[in-house]
């Protein structure tokens, strides 16, 4: 299992662009690949064509977008039209890159084997896995849905706000913030520093009388 803050594998892999060398893929950028347990399935083509239609919003904040399944690059350009069709994608192509993981050797590596959704040779398929990297190549989120739950993407783009603005900034992001509501100063930076950085900060009053909720907009 990669682990968060670890160098996400520069594996090599068949996708629906042909062969590639994940980092070289990726850039210098962000990335997010995500998992899908099987292609002509309902739930996954919702996730799917909600991507498609995501990946202006995933571009803005210079995210790369990539998914995966056990199923061959054949079976994916295949689904792909119902893909298209059911999320209203028009033009030629598709908008990001799909890999095919037939020998399950990126599922077992990265640990996204669902056991109890099985194909029909009783292989396990992959789970609904978000691994988010970082312009490091530095796993920064990981989440694992199982088969039956459909992933909420406009969390995951919230998600990769919260990551872009913290990785820059000495602030953390509170319960079910969004991009323009305050922020909270990190505990480890001192009344002084808080202050030289957040001039306009104030503190939640709380019974312990401790002032460690420190709110701020300045960022």
């Amino acid at each position: 299992m990669i682990l968060l803050g670890d160098i996400f594998p520069n594996f090599e892999a068949d996708t629906t662009i042909g062969k590639i060398k994940f980092h070289e893929w990726l850039g210098n950028g962000w990335g997010i690949l995500f998992s899908h347990p099987a292609d002509y399935t309902p739930v996954c083509t919702t996730e799917l064509a909600r991507v498609a239609n995501l990946i202006p919003e995933f571009a803005k904040r210079n995210v790369k977008v990539i998914a995966l399944s056990c199923d061959s690059v054949e079976s994916h350009h295949g689904w792909i039209n119902d893909i298209k069709s059911y999320g209203g994608v028009i033009g030629d192509g598709f908008p990001y890159p799909i890999i095919a993981d037939e020998k399950r050797e990126l599922a077992v590596q990265l640990g996204m084997l669902d056991p109890d959704e099985k194909d029909s040779k009783g292989l396990p398929l992959t789970c609904r896995a978000v691994f988010i990297i970082n312009p490091e190549k530095k796993l920064a989120l990981s989440v694992l849905y199982p088969a039956t739950t459909g992933r909420n993407f406009d969390e995951i783009l919230r998600v990769i706000d919260s990551l872009q603005l913290t990785c820059t900034k000495k602030v953390a992001t509170p319960v079910d913030w969004k991009p323009g509501n305050e922020c909270m100063i990190l505990p480890s930076l001192s009344e002084d520093e808080a202050q030289k950085n957040f001039p306009r900060y104030c503190c939640v009053k709380i019974p312990s009388g401790k002032n460690y909720i420190r709110m701020t907009k300045d960022v």
